[in-house]
């Protein structure tokens, strides 16, 4: 069955409707179903939050918004540049994609005390954690990508006499750009999360920090609005790769 497409301000309006209904009932069910508001405050009552306590909020944002774009820059790069190594060099391929794997398998919240006993309490151990959740699935979809291009399509540039560097730059780069960016989005959301998970560990700044903090302290409606900051954050770093991708595909088109 043919389905007909849904018009622009009708997928601009239902995710609204639909959040908004969310909302709605979080607002009046859940204190009509006899949920404490120390368990659930309300949506009210977390935005009263945003309202008396921005200062506290916007002091232990930045923090966590440096640590998570650090990570987020540091981790991919890493990722992209082994990759390369991995795809050109199949020596280095099988001698430490293995290694690399094994790493991966480490909990980060095993492996974020480790980091941090090394590192040191400061934002450096933060930006490592947040880098190495990041790290694994760029380096996995980057080594696909640039192995995506076919090999009537490598025959091609090596009968128009394509230098390894013209063949990287204009075939390998362009295909591998699609689950790039695949992961990239799928990063600016984890590289927050290594930023928190660090900031648990150790720290008295950030979101991390003010989220146990008020955890402990029995502040839910504090703790609710530092998770929605610390989302909506996400969402934003989210929102950047997008607008790049974006702005990437049309040189990828070109290159082609």
């Amino acid at each position: 069955m043919h389905r007909k497409p849904l018009s622009g301000a009708v997928t601009v309006v239902l995710p609204i409707a639909g959040a908004l209904s969310i909302v709605l009932a979080w607002q009046f069910l859940l204190p009509a179903a006899g949920v404490p508001a120390y368990i659930a405050p309300t949506p009210t009552r977390i935005a009263a939050v945003f309202g008396k306590q921005w200062p506290l909020l916007l002091d232990n944002l930045w923090p966590t918004l440096a640590e998570s774009v650090a990570g987020f820059l540091f981790g991919n790069l890493a990722a992209v540049l082994l990759a390369v190594v991995f795809v050109y060099s199949r020596t280095v391929n099988v001698a430490y994609f293995p290694v690399v794997l094994f790493f991966n398998t480490i909990p980060i919240l095993a492996l974020s005390p480790i980091i941090i006993l090394i590192f040191g309490l400061g934002m450096m151990p933060k930006i490592i954690i947040a880098s190495v959740i990041c790290f694994f699935p760029t380096l996995v979809n980057m080594v696909r990508g640039l192995n995506a291009s076919t090999p009537n399509e490598r025959e091609l540039f090596r009968v128009l006499s394509a230098t390894p560097w013209e063949t990287f730059w204009r075939l390998r780069l362009p295909r591998s750009l699609p689950m790039l960016f695949s992961s990239l989005r799928i990063a600016s959301a984890t590289a927050v999360i290594g930023a928190i998970v660090g900031e648990w560990i150790g720290s008295d700044k950030g979101l991390g920090a003010l989220i146990i903090q008020a955890t402990f302290n029995y502040q839910s409606d504090r703790l609710y609005a530092a998770i929605v900051l610390s989302s909506s954050m996400s969402i934003a770093l989210f929102l950047v790769v997008v607008l790049i991708e974006r702005r990437m595909a049309d040189w990828s088109f070109q290159a082609r």
